[in-house]
C-alpha cells in the first residue's frame, strides 16, 4: 500500500521487523545527512534494533549517545565502502558478511551511495527485505529508488526509508550532546569568559577551501569585536590553522586534534557561532545547536547546504571554471553538454567569495 507522507509517497511498513540494518560508513559530513532518515526509522519501527553499518569512529560516536542508532557493526574497509582508519585490526569482507547474517536482519537499507559496490554487501546481509538507492551501474534492491547526484542529501536518504514505511518526521539532522562532551570541551578550552565563536578553515577537498587569510580577517573583526576566537581542524589540517592563526594578528585559540569528535560537538554546542568551509564539522556543528556561516561551491550547495535560515547562512560561490585552466567543471554528469567536465587542478572554487559577506552573515546571526 502506498500513503502520503511530508516528502511524498511512501510504502506500506514491513511486518513484523525486529532488526534493521542501515548501511552509511562513511565521513562525517555524510554520515550528519542520513539522521532524518534514522529518526524516521526509529518513529515507524519503535520497538525495532537499528544497526548501523559503520566505520570505527561511528562506533566510538554512538557509544553512551542517545539518539536513533542501537548499535554499530564495523563495516570493513572496502572498494566503494569506506577506506581503512589508522590502526585499525585487519578483517574481511567475507569474514564481516558470516557475522552479520547471523544477526537476522529482516530489513537492510543501503543509503551508502549509488550502490555498486554496497548494494551487492546489502544483498548478502540475508535480510527479508532489502532497500535503498541504485545507480545506472548498480544491482537491484528488493525497494530501490534511483540515485540521481543533484538531489539534497538529506532528502536523498528519507525517500530511501520511505520505501519501506517510513515517512519523514523532520528535515533538520539532530545530534544529541551527552554530558561527557560538554565536560571534554570545558577541560580542553575552560569555561568562556566572552562569547564564542569557532572558525574551520579546512575541508579534505581543497577546492572547498576559503583562502586562509580571508578567516583570519573574519578572525580580526570578530576579536575586534569582543569574541573568542577558536580555530579548529583536524591533524592533517594544522597547516592551514596555522596559516589562519598567523595572518590573524590578534590572540586566537588554535585547537588542531585537542577534542574528540565528541569533545568537538559540546565545543560547537558552546558556540555563539561556527563559519566554515563545506565539510564534516560544519554540518556536526548545525547538528548540535550552533548556528553556521557556510562557504559553498554552488554544486555543493545544492546537495548539502541546510535550506533553513532561521540561524544559518550558506554563502555560495558561483564559479564553475577552474581557476588555473579555465575548464567547465560542470559538464561531468551531463554528456551531452559540452565541455570536458575534469580537470586535474584542486585550486579553490570558493576565493571568489569576499569577507565581507561571511562577515556580514555573522552580524545578522550574533545580534540578530
Amino acid at each position: 500500500m502506498v500513503t502520503p507522507s511530508l516528502l511524498g509517497p511512501t510504502v506500506g511498513r514491513v511486518e513484523d521487523v525486529h532488526r534493521i540494518a542501515v548501511l552509511r560508513a562513511n565521513a562525517l559530513g555524510d554520515f550528519i545527512f542520513v539522521l532524518p532518515a534514522l529518526d524516521a526509522l526509529r518513529a515507524a519501527y519503535p520497538s525495532a534494533e537499528i544497526v548501523l553499518l559503520g566505520a570505527p569512529w561511528h562506533a566510538k560516536l554512538w557509544r553512551d549517545r542517545p539518539g536513533p542508532v542501537d548499535r554499530v557493526l564495523v563495516v570493513p574497509p572496502g572498494p566503494g565502502i569506506r577506506q581503512p582508519e589508522a590502526g585499525e585490526p585487519e578483517s574481511t569482507m567475507d569474514e564481516f558478511v558470516a557475522a552479520a547474517g547471523g544477526e537476522g536482519f529482516d530489513l537492510a537499507l543501503q543509503v551508502h551511495g549509488g550502490g555498486a559496490n554496497s548494494n551487492p554487501l546489502i544483498g548478502r546481509l540475508g535480510a527479508r527485505v532489502t532497500a535503498g538507492l541504485r545507480a545506472e551501474d548498480a544491482p537491484p534492491l528488493d525497494r530501490w529508488i534511483r540515485y540521481v547526484y543533484y538531489q539534497h542529501e538529506v532528502i536523498r536518504y528519507l525517500e530511501a526509508v520511505a520505501l519501506v514505511g517510513a515517512p519523514a518526521t523532520t528535515i533538520v539532522p539532530t545530534l544529541a550532546v551527552t554530558d561527557a562532551d560538554r565536560a571534554e570541551a570545558e577541560k580542553v578550552l575552560g569555561p568562556p569568559t566572552r562569547p564564542r565563536v569557532a572558525l574551520h578553515p579546512g575541508a579534505s577537498d581543497t577546492r572547498r577551501r576559503w583562502p586562509a587569510e580571508r578567516f583570519a580577517e573574519v578572525a580580526r573583526a570578530l576579536h575586534g569585536d569582543g569574541y573568542e576566537v577558536l580555530v579548529t581542524g583536524t591533524p592533517s589540517e594544522r597547516e592551514v590553522v596555522d596559516e589562519v592563526v598567523a595572518a590573524a594578528g590578534v590572540p586566537v585559540r588554535p585547537q588542531v586534534g585537542t577534542l574528540s569528535l565528541g569533545g568537538l560537538a559540546g565545543c560547537y554546542a558552546g558556540c555563539a557561532l561556527v563559519i566554515s568551509n563545506d565539510t564534516g564539522p560544519l554540518h556536526l556543528a548545525a547538528a548540535v545547536g550552533a548556528s553556521t556561516v557556510g562557504i559553498f561551491w554552488v554544486g555543493n550547495l545544492i546537495n548539502t547546504a541546510t535550506p533553513l535560515r532561521g540561524r544559518h547562512r550558506p554563502i555560495s560561490s558561483w564559479m564553475v571554471h577552474c581557476p588555473v585552466c579555465g575548464v567547465d567543471c560542470t559538464p561531468g554528469i551531463y554528456p551531452h553538454r559540452p565541455g570536458d567536465g575534469e580537470c586535474p587542478h584542486r585550486d579553490s572554487f570558493v576565493a571568489d567569495v569576499p569577507a565581507a559577506e561571511v562577515w556580514e552573515a555573522a552580524g545578522e546571526l550574533l545580534n540578530p
